[in-house]
């Protein structure tokens, strides 16, 4: 279970390992389905105080179609689902073309289950019982590899985030981001060079219930510019976002 500290930014896991409220990788969006109620809910308490939006399913109709219709940078599948098992959600998303990692967790340690998760489109695997801790660790590593960054440091231009311990720095000299703010500015970090909508970021900024406004996304980006004083957030008129190191804008 988590243990929340009482000062802001800061708290520790069980076993003592540290965390950083509102921080790790977030504004990645993640989707939990697993069937146990209270594994659901601690993987879910878990990954939402490590900083990440995140739907739950727990049956495998459910969270098929949540995960075909929703744009989620990672999922965290449970193979022994109700209605739909695991293994045939996964073989339906790649066959359809859905290409974000999947982290599958089950209580078959068999060789040959792992095989065939893998074998479906798994890119990583965990077998109960589990420590939150590791399911955090690899859920990082897959997020990293996905966006394709090998290292848990993320830079552009002076500009540096470290995704392991939620901090963000200019040449050097830390900033103080609020939560929405970290969660655009990772999100851009995360597809350096490449141009973001506006839509795309609220779909990945707030989770499924969360009453939407992509007109606060242009108020975020303004504080994140103004906080960071390096010109490296361009606005694409007409398109979105595009972050690039100074000088490197088109």
């Amino acid at each position: 279970m988590l243990q929340r500290d009482t000062n802001v930014g800061t708290g520790t896991l069980a076993g003592g390992l540290p965390f950083r409220e509102l921080w790790e990788d977030w504004p990645l969006r993640l989707l939990v389905i697993e069937d146990d109620p209270d594994l659901n809910r601690q993987l879910t308490t878990a990954l939402a105080d490590a900083g990440y939006v995140v739907d739950r399913a727990f049956d495998g109709e459910e969270g098929h179609y949540l995960g075909e219709s929703e744009p989620y940078d990672a999922v965290i599948l449970d193979i022994g689902l109700p209605k739909m098992d695991g293994i045939s959600v996964l073989e339906a998303w790649r066959r359809a073309g859905r290409a974000m990692p999947v982290l599958i967790l089950t209580a078959r340690d068999r060789w040959s289950d792992k095989v065939q998760g893998f074998d479906a489109g798994a890119d990583d695997y965990v077998a109960k019982p589990f420590h939150l801790e590791e399911v955090l660790a690899r859920i990082r590593a897959l997020l990293r590899r996905s966006a394709g960054h090998a290292k848990s440091e993320l830079n552009c231009g002076s500009v540096r985030l470290d995704t392991r311990t939620g901090r963000v720095s200019v040449d050097g000299n830390p900033v103080k981001l609020t939560s929405h703010e970290y969660r655009l500015l990772s999100y851009l970090m995360h597809h350096t060079g490449r141009v973001v909508s506006r839509s795309e970021l609220v779909e990945h900024l707030y989770d499924q219930d969360f009453d939407r406004d992509s007109n606060t996304i242009e108020v975020f980006v303004g504080r994140v510019r103004k906080k960071l004083g390096v010109d490296v957030i361009q606005t694409v008129r007409g398109l979105g976002y595009l972050l690039t190191p100074p000088g490197n804008a088109s």
